[in-house]
């Protein structure tokens, strides 16, 4: 079950620091001073993001939830072009290689300005990835991902994954 935490969060509090990428720390907002409105549609583009882009492959999804300068931080990924056909081909080759890819959202960090999600990825190497032939083997791995909400999409994106967790696992023993 997704745990949605609103209004009253300091990031630092959760150990989640936000001062990567030049992001200052937000002090706490109360309930009060954040749109109901506001927060909903943040949680609605992050879970749209996960079920949408990631678990059905609906790359022409990305252009709705992602401004046309977004910037993917991601260091596995250095450098991809901005905007939403920078991550559509990313997005195809993680499914060709895990082409039963599923993201289950276990905790959701809702601000005015943020979505912190912490999913688990699962998925069958049974396809190509990024040229290495497949493996046959299951992965199992945790991941916590932020989104930077500008104009009602999302503008930035960090992820950290387990990388060598899903090296190990696609290992052959």
């Amino acid at each position: 079950m997704t745990r949605v935490l609103r209004g009253a969060v300091l990031f630092g509090a959760v150990g989640l620091g936000l001062g990567c990428g030049g992001a200052s720390q937000r002090a706490a907002e109360s309930a009060g001073d954040v749109d109901a409105g506001v927060l909903a549609h943040n949680r609605e583009i992050g879970t749209r993001y996960f079920n949408e882009v990631w678990n059905q492959g609906r790359v022409d999804v990305l252009d709705e939830l992602l401004t046309d300068n977004y910037v993917n931080h991601t260091p596995s990924t250095p450098n991809p072009p901005r905007g939403p056909k920078g991550l559509k081909p990313i997005v195809q080759a993680i499914r060709q290689g895990f082409p039963d890819l599923h993201f289950q959202i276990e905790d959701m960090v809702v601000t005015k300005d943020r979505v912190v999600l912490r999913t688990v990825m699962t998925g069958t190497n049974t396809g190509e990835l990024f040229g290495a032939p497949p493996t046959g083997r299951r992965v199992r791995v945790n991941q916590i991902n932020i989104e930077e909400i500008r104009d009602g999409r999302i503008a930035d994106h960090w992820r950290v994954t387990d990388e060598l967790s899903i090296q190990k696992q696609l290992q052959a023993r």
